[in-house]
């Protein structure tokens, strides 16, 4: 990643391996605050950083509402204590979230694995019996 202090929508674009799309969409879901010149959008490493975490966020299934929420809790002057606290808690329930799908996954991998043994049991039976 470059360590310049401006970069482009295209420069952020290609970085992060988002479209100008997404870009303009976490702008006007006020998750991002470009410095606007003219039609040029300029983001800082503010933006940047802010940028990555929306993105490792979104990966961990969190809302952009708890996002922005998390986000705007930088801005108290508590060492971003609060903010902590409250990404250690949602962080927590998408955890629990995401283990109890992944046991329900883990469940129906072993079902349809069941089943398709049986078909394949059947259907060779099947074929036995043409060929006797």
């Amino acid at each position: 990643m470059e360590n310049k202090e401006i970069m482009t929508i295209r420069e952020m674009c290609e970085a992060y391996d988002v479209t100008p799309r997404t870009l303009r969409f976490y702008e006007a879901k006020e998750l991002l605050f470009p410095i606007r010149d003219g039609q040029k959008r300029l983001f800082t490493r503010r933006d940047r950083a802010r940028l990555t975490l929306i993105l490792r966020g979104k990966r961990f299934g969190f809302s952009l509402e708890e996002l922005r929420q998390l986000l705007d809790l930088y801005e108290l002057d508590d060492q971003q204590e609060t903010q902590l606290r409250r990404t250690y808690e949602v962080a927590k329930k998408h955890l629990a979230e995401m283990e109890s799908q992944k046991a329900d996954l883990e469940a129906a991998i072993d079902e349809l694995k069941q089943q398709i043994e049986w078909g394949r049991q059947h259907l060779a039976k099947l074929e036995g019996g043409q060929a006797a």
